[in-house]
């Protein structure tokens, strides 16, 4: 069965993790791997079976693995694997002897093809340098798991003159989003996370001044998620005029109904400056405070839009009326926390049937609206995910509608009610 297998990626699946012993099971004569990426394992894994594995599979290309292993085994690992691509390290911040240090550093030094990088759980400053040998090359970096401060970015970047991708937290503040304008030209998607997202007293992160220095510096970038504490109407008309090629835009201001900082006033001109300069725009989140007219906006310009995430927005029905009469490319649509009914569910009787989903959650939709849907347009599947908590026999608390040619679910749980 293992025979051929060269892939085996579990990164996006769910694994009931119980302990590391899984790599034993693979035969001694088995050399076929060329991908093997762990790394969102939570357990101790038997490093002697994994370096056994590594050693025997001379065509691996990508190796991912978790914060259990540290820098003296990946070193380890690394001298048997000389052509990866790919690199997810574990924990990088043992405490090495020179000699360990040495060692790692020339190993690095002998790199030239990697494009990847991620992992560097819980790493060390100091130990960083050891990489730079092996960055100009880079095109991804994954910096996802790092809580890296300005300079430590700036240095690390300073040495891949390539990138095309980067994943940050905010912890590198504004001043770590100038370095990347000013050190990454070719730079296309940028993603900054938010460390803690739920601590209202944190005090570092991003805001608006930082976006605007990445798109002066990085007029090729076409992907954006960028998680924030504060934004302005000024600052994103200035950053979809210097990135007039915008094909993902997910702007999430952390605070729901957020306005412009600055103004006081409401998000809508900032979204409007979004679907009016980026016409090659596929992908848009909303947040902040939002009326009516940013959904006119979107309904008026956003002709190549394909999926729309909206939340805490909009004041009535007319919203999503707009956007289901404007978007002719439009494929999903997803709404939480949102005033709107059922003449705003209603009113894409003609569009669901050419979108792959809508989905609706604690919005006012009715169980009647849902059953009058589904009656009209018998190729959806219309469901309502039961919540015992708000759920009751008139309000559909959330909504899930998609086309299907199968006819309505059989295998649904006790708690989903397909129409």
């Amino acid at each position: 069965m293992l025979k051929n297998l060269v892939e085996l990626d579990i990164q996006e699946n769910g694994i009931d993790d119980r302990s590391g012993c899984w790599l034993s099971c693979f035969p001694e004569n088995f050399t076929s791997l060329e991908i093997l990426n762990f790394s969102n394992l939570h357990s101790e894994i038997c490093f002697p079976s994994l370096e056994r594995l590594i050693a025997r599979c001379k065509s691996l290309k990508v190796l991912k693995v978790n914060r259990y292993v540290n820098l003296e085994q990946l070193l380890r690992l690394l001298t048997h694997a000389p052509r990866l691509t790919q690199l997810g390290t574990g924990a990088f911040s043992q405490e090495l002897q020179p000699a360990q240090y040495s060692s790692l550093e020339s190993v690095f030094n002998n790199y030239h093809s990697l494009q990847t990088i991620s992992g560097l759980y819980e790493a060390n400053p100091l130990y960083l340098p050891i990489l730079y040998p092996a960055c100009s090359g880079v095109t991804f970096l994954n910096l996802s798991d790092v809580p890296l401060q300005c300079d430590d970015l700036a240095q690390l970047l300073g040495n891949c003159p390539n990138l095309r991708r980067l994943w940050v937290l905010d912890t590198v503040g504004d001043k770590g989003l100038e370095a990347v304008g000013s050190s990454c030209p070719l730079l296309e998607e940028l993603r900054v996370f938010p460390a803690n997202p739920f601590d209202a007293d944190v005090v570092y992160g991003v805001t608006e001044s930082g976006f605007v220095a990445v798109s002066y510096g990085c007029p090729k970038l076409h992907y954006v998620l960028y998680f924030c504490r504060q934004m302005t109407n000024a600052a994103v008309a200035t950053i979809v005029k210097n990135c007039p090629d915008f094909t993902h835009f997910r702007l999430c201001i952390m605070n729901p109904g957020e306005p412009d900082h600055l103004t006081d006033e409401s998000m809508d001109e900032a979204f409007g400056s979004v679907v009016k300069s980026c016409k090659k725009l596929r992908r848009l989140a909303l947040s902040g405070l939002l009326t009516d007219l940013t959904f006119e906006y979107i309904g008026k310009y956003a002709k190549n839009l394909e999926t729309l995430s909206v939340a805490f927005a909009g004041s009535s029905d007319l919203a999503m009326q707009c956007v289901l009469a404007g978007c002719p490319k439009l494929r999903r649509l997803e709404i939480r926390d949102c005033p709107f009914g059922n003449n705003a569910l209603l009113s894409g009787l003609e569009k669901y049937e050419s979108m792959r989903s809508l989905w609706m959650s604690a919005c006012n939709v009715t169980m009647n609206a849902c059953r009058l849907l589904a009656k009209e347009m018998p190729r959806l599947n219309v469901e309502v995910i039961m919540d015992d908590e708000v759920n009751n026999d008139f309000q559909a608390s959330k909504v899930y509608v998609y086309r299907t040619v199968a006819g309505p679910r059989k295998d649904a749980p006790p708690f989903v009610l397909t129409f």
